[in-house]
């Protein structure tokens, strides 16, 4: 199930377009603080956003710029605007479709499953997208996401940089002092707390991916990643 995330004023078409995706068993959230919809887009955390250009607060094309600066999610955009320049400046600005009003909400529809299919699906790996993989746990650093089969969760920045780091020398004992350089670049006053958290944080994710006891902890050392997601699936 992805989830897509709507910036949409107006909340009529807001609620038939989330109607419509949810039809399609994906589910769709929207957005009512148009003045915070960058902190909206990091605690909802999609596979989509539809993205209207008249907004209150600030337009479209700026919540667009904003979103840039921390993710590569795919942005459709959905306007009333048929000019050709703000088509343009839509695209200058990080969306990556879009779709003029009114529009059929199948196309609608069709344009989601596009992107999905691009950034998520079987086009990714053929687009040169950057994925870590070791039997069958796949991590997509650049979209945050880390899936086993037909399961996937989001992680934060710094999870991905943890995941990442494990994963590259899974099997192997990883330093703490390497694990807290990748973390942070200046880790002389991090409290010894601050890695703990997030190593919590990364088993909990595993956990909802049904993988149990991968991360052990090497005390006074470092950590380990184990295949123990093999052997579950080998049973």
């Amino acid at each position: 199930m992805y989830r897509i995330m709507i910036v949409e004023d107006d909340a009529k078409i807001a609620q038939l377009l989330q109607s419509h995706i949810e039809k399609y068993g994906n589910e769709a959230v929207i957005t009512t603080e148009f003045g915070k919809v960058l902190d909206q887009f990091q605690q909802i955390r999609p596979h989509v956003v539809l993205m209207d250009i008249n907004l209150p607060s600030f337009d479209g094309f700026y919540w667009c710029r904003q979103i840039r600066t921390v993710s590569t999610c795919p942005i459709i955009f959905i306007s009333a605007r048929s000019g050709e320049m703000d088509q343009v400046r839509a695209i200058e600005n990080g969306a990556d479709d879009y779709l003029t009003k009114p529009f059929h909400y199948e196309v609608v529809m069709a344009k989601i499953r596009s992107q999905l299919r691009r950034v998520y699906g079987d086009y990714a790996a053929s687009a040169g997208e950057r994925l870590i993989e070791r039997s069958g746990l796949t991590l997509y650093p650049e979209r945050m996401e880390l899936r086993l089969q037909d399961k996937s969760v989001a992680l934060t920045k710094k999870e991905t940089v943890l995941v990442e780091t494990l994963l590259e020398r899974c099997q192997r004992l990883v330093g703490r002092e390497t694990i807290l350089e990748k973390l942070w670049d200046d880790y002389t006053y991090v409290d010894d707390n601050a890695l703990s958290v997030n190593i919590t944080r990364v088993r909990k994710k595993l956990a909802e991916l049904g993988i149990e006891d991968a991360l052990e902890t090497v005390r006074g050392t470092g950590y380990r990643l184990n295949e123990t997601w093999r052997r579950e699936a080998g049973r």
